[in-house]
């Protein structure tokens, strides 16, 4: 089982949220009254597993490496948007752009579903 360079990425990526989830948590016990970084942090240790399992299953072949892939993907970008939202609005005052927290919530929802996609539609059978 080989990771190609994109899989490498989000598992990467996938690492660098359960970082920055501790990180998150670790300032929001210090700052009264961010309710908001305790919640980007409980976002991005929730699905920095997950990100980590789509991409072991794609590489597995137990999935489909393209729809892994792009659950992680989904994933990813949705917590870029969502937690970046939440902590710029806690630190600057101001959001990321209008609207960032509600798409990065339908990334987050998207890449659930297409992880849901990756359970039903059976890997390719390696010969």
């Amino acid at each position: 089982m080989r990771l190609s360079g994109i899989d490498r990425a989000l598992a990467a990526l996938a690492c660098l949220a359960g970082l920055l989830g501790v990180a998150l948590s670790a300032a929001a016990a210090h700052i009264p009254g961010a309710d908001s970084l305790k919640t980007a942090a409980q976002f991005l240790l929730f699905h920095a597993p997950a990100i980590l399992a789509l991409i072991g299953l794609g590489a597995a072949g137990l999935a489909r490496p393209t729809l892994a892939r792009a659950a992680a993907g989904l994933l990813v970008v949705g917590l870029i948007l969502f937690c970046g939202d939440l902590a710029v609005r806690t630190w600057l005052q101001h959001p990321l752009f209008p609207m960032a927290a509600p798409t990065g919530g339908f990334a987050l929802m998207g890449g659930w579903l297409f992880g849901m996609l990756c359970a039903l539609v059976p890997g390719r059978q390696r010969t």
